[in-house]
């Protein structure tokens, strides 16, 4: 069997995924009825070879794609062929798995500026002023 390539030292064999072609849902016709062109791919995290940071950082996530016994559910119907929807299946995968282990950079809470701050008041008083000249005029 090949490997999927995560990132540059990280692979992944295919022999671990459970890749089973099943019938699309929805109307087609005959061709979604005869034929099962749809891929379900199942990937246990726990029993894995990925590294441990990759693993840790997969079981984290609150998708809903991962079950309560921490394996990745994938279902591939968009495409009419099996091969077409295997590589969707392959790819929606590894976009999972590299977007898990992506480390968010830390938000740095920032202040507005005293000078900034005294423009928005202005402008709110200058819009305000305007406004107030709308109103009904007492003769």
């Amino acid at each position: 069997m090949s490997t999927l390539r995560l990132s540059y030292d990280v692979e992944l064999d295919e022999s671990e995924l459970d890749i089973s072609a099943i019938r699309s849902q929805g109307a087609g016709g005959q061709n979604v009825n005869k034929v099962a062109s749809a891929i379900h791919l199942r990937f246990d995290i726990r029993n894995s070879s990925l590294p441990e940071f990759f693993k840790e950082r997969l079981l984290a996530l609150s998708d809903s794609r991962i079950t309560k016994d921490k394996v990745v559910v994938i279902k591939a119907q968009q495409y009419r062929t099996q091969e077409q929807n295997r590589d969707d299946a392959l790819l929606r995968l590894v976009e999972l798995i590299n977007g898990a282990v992506v480390v968010q950079k830390k938000r740095r809470p920032t202040k507005a500026s005293k000078s900034s701050q005294k423009r928005r008041m202005d402008s709110k008083t200058l819009r305000g002023r305007a406004k107030s000249l709308r109103g009904k005029v007492d003769i």
